[in-house]
């Protein structure tokens, strides 16, 4: 295919700002077990039947997702596009006054009291926000330990939200080989930016994945490979239709799972249902295989998927149609959604170092879910453990170690969750964690099994962001990153401050060290920072430019919906959805690189 011209040389800019230093203690408090009560897991039932075809629901709700607002208690311690894929120099968008939320430029991220709802053929629902008040001790007379000169990371490991490259998030903080090592130049340069394509209508482009030469995005009804490093197209494979669900898994062996509309979008009906499953050599550019069911319950034609996850070489997709697998390497059909007597189907699964599925029994007034560890060869369950009564979505957090999220009594806030539920590899109950409220800017969106952000598990812990809250200056806000023993359910003595006028979540797991971003207020550029698992100490990776241009491309994105993915010294910022029309410059994705 035609290559594109290179990219226009970025503006450069130097860092700025380091971070405060975090005082000592624990934080929060959280709910211990119950011994046999809602919790008591349950042996999986003999005989079982293969995963079940849902009964025809009422309406599906809107999803509901957005950031944690309520503080706890205060405690000591703890107009014309550019041509696709030709990626661009930096504009000069609009500039926002210090101390501005909103667009673009402003020192803090978009306020939480705003919701913007999308409705397409399925309801999709980003919440841009941030800005609310969680108590803290802090001392800010003093220097935040992270900067420039600090030792460097001890470990690393793949994308994911769980463990550190065994993928199973256990073992004591600090464990493992890292591999994110900080340059000796952090300051980083503007790599590339790419444009949003031309669109009709509201175009999902979920999924990012980087390879040791390519980083993959899709775009509209195809998905291409860019070079790692200055963005040129290394290859697009066109599709059907548009992608309507991507793995969020990194995988090792460049093979990752799609799901995407069978045709092309046509007026006045613009949207495909999303029947399609396939999976992407991202090294060739090719499509390996695609395969859809036939629905064989209701006479209604193919069976529509909203999700897809994989775990070793298995496929699994999931939606209101239930549960289905493939094999990674062929599409053999390894289960498919079937009607059984106890009315069960499955949600979705979260995929990874294991494969977990949500499953719901019951009809739709009085649904109970329950979370199972399943083979990934057969879908035999391997375990089964009953959430509360009355719970309606659960999310997988983690695979393994094992950790759901789900909405307890309708208390979670507008986080999508108000406890986290750590079950060992037996399917008992280790600890429970209460989130109730709006402690914490970690989410889930509860319509989908996997797609729980700015949360990760690993050391035997799980990390979360704090709500943000006032910060020493008059302008812009700050948080804190913390954890809990995933075995006690407990607050540990972690604590990672983001320093005045920045406020942090976490990206993913480096070995023992948690790689954190860093979002900007509005005279700086944000940073990447490793986390040690051991002494929380914070090592800067990378410091974005400060000019305004490159600035407001960093944050032109909501930090809620947008995939974050640092690999080999570069951080990828790309779009999960894009509107019918866009106010302003919007990016696809941009990159930033320390290397020379």
């Amino acid at each position: 295919m035609t290559q594109p011209p290179p990219p226009n040389q970025p503006p450069q800019g130097g860092g700025f700002g380091a971070p405060q230093e975090p005082p000592a203690g624990g934080f929060g408090a959280p709910q211990e077990p119950s011994g046999q009560g809602f919790g008591a897991p349950t042996p999986a039932p003999q005989g079982q039947p293969g995963y079940g075809y849902p009964q025809a629901p009422g309406a599906p709700q809107q999803p509901q997702y957005g950031y944690p607002q309520q503080a706890p208690p205060q405690q000591p311690g703890y107009g014309q596009q550019p041509a696709y894929g030709h990626p661009t120099a930096p504009m000069q968008p609009q500039y926002a006054a210090p101390g501005q939320g909103g667009g673009p430029g402003g020192g803090k991220k978009i306020s939480t009291q705003m919701r913007i709802i999308i409705a397409a053929a399925v309801a999709v629902v980003l919440i841009v926000g941030s800005g609310v008040y969680f108590a803290s001790t802090r001392d800010d007379g003093k220097k935040d330990t992270a900067d420039k000169n600090a030792s460097q990371p001890k470990d690393g490991s793949s994308e994911g939200g769980s463990g550190g490259e065994k993928g199973d998030g256990e073992g004591k903080a600090g464990d493992g080989p890292g591999k994110e090592k900080a340059p000796a130049n952090v300051n980083s340069k503007v790599a590339f930016q790419l444009p949003e394509p031309a669109r009709t209508d509201l175009t999902d482009v979920q999924g990012s994945w980087v390879t040791d030469k390519a980083y993959v995005k899709p775009g509209v009804q195809s998905i291409t490979g860019y070079d790692a490093a200055k963005g040129t197209v290394l290859w697009t494979l066109p599709l059907p239709g548009q992608i309507c669900a991507s793995s969020r898994q990194q995988p090792t062996d460049n093979k990752v799972a799609i799901a995407f509309e069978a045709g092309k979008r046509t007026p006045p009906r613009n949207y495909q249902k999303c029947t399609e499953v396939g999976v992407v050599d991202l090294a060739a550019g090719k499509l390996l295989w695609s395969k859809s069911l036939t629905s064989t319950t209701t006479g209604d034609g193919k069976v529509s998927f909203n999700e897809i996850t994989q775990s070793g070489q298995t496929v699994a997709a999931g939606g209101l149609d239930g549960g289905a697998a493939f094999d990674l390497n062929s599409g053999a059909i390894r289960w498919k959604p079937t009607v059984n007597a106890d009315q069960c189907e499955d949600l979705g699964y979260g995929g990874g170092p294991a494969l977990v599925a949500i499953r719901k029994c019951g009809g739709y007034d009085n649904p109970q879910l329950i979370v199972q560890a399943v083979n990934p060869d057969n879908g035999t369950p391997l375990f089964s453990y009953k959430l509360p009564a009355g719970v309606e979505y659960a999310s997988v957090v983690s695979s393994k170690p094992l950790v759901v999220a789900a909405d307890v009594g309708d208390t979670a806030g507008s986080s999508g969750f108000s406890d986290l539920f750590s079950l060992d590899d037996k399917g008992t109950l280790r600890a429970k964690i209460s989130a109730t409220g709006d402690k914490f800017e970690a989410r889930c969106r509860v319509t989908e099994v996997e797609n729980c952000t700015k949360i990760v598990v690993g050391n035997g812990r799980v990390y979360l962001p704090t709500a943000d809250h006032d910060g020493a200056s008059e302008y812009g806000d700050t948080n804190e990153i913390v954890s809990y023993d995933l075995a006690t359910g407990k607050p540990t003595s972690d604590r990672a401050d983001a320093g005045d006028r920045y406020t942090m979540f976490p990206l993913r797991m480096d070995g023992g060290n948690i790689i954190a971003y860093k979002w900007p207020p509005y005279d700086a550029g944000g940073q990447v920072v490793s986390i040690d698992g051991a002494t929380f100490k914070q090592t800067v990776l990378m410091e974005n430019p400060s000019d305004r241009s490159v600035r407001e491309s960093e944050t032109a994105f909501s930090s809620d919906s947008a995939e974050y993915r640092f690999a080999n010294g570069r951080l990828y910022v790309g779009a999960t959805l894009m509107s019918k029309s866009s106010i302003g410059k919007k990016y696809l994705a941009v990159a930033f690189s320390t290397a020379d």
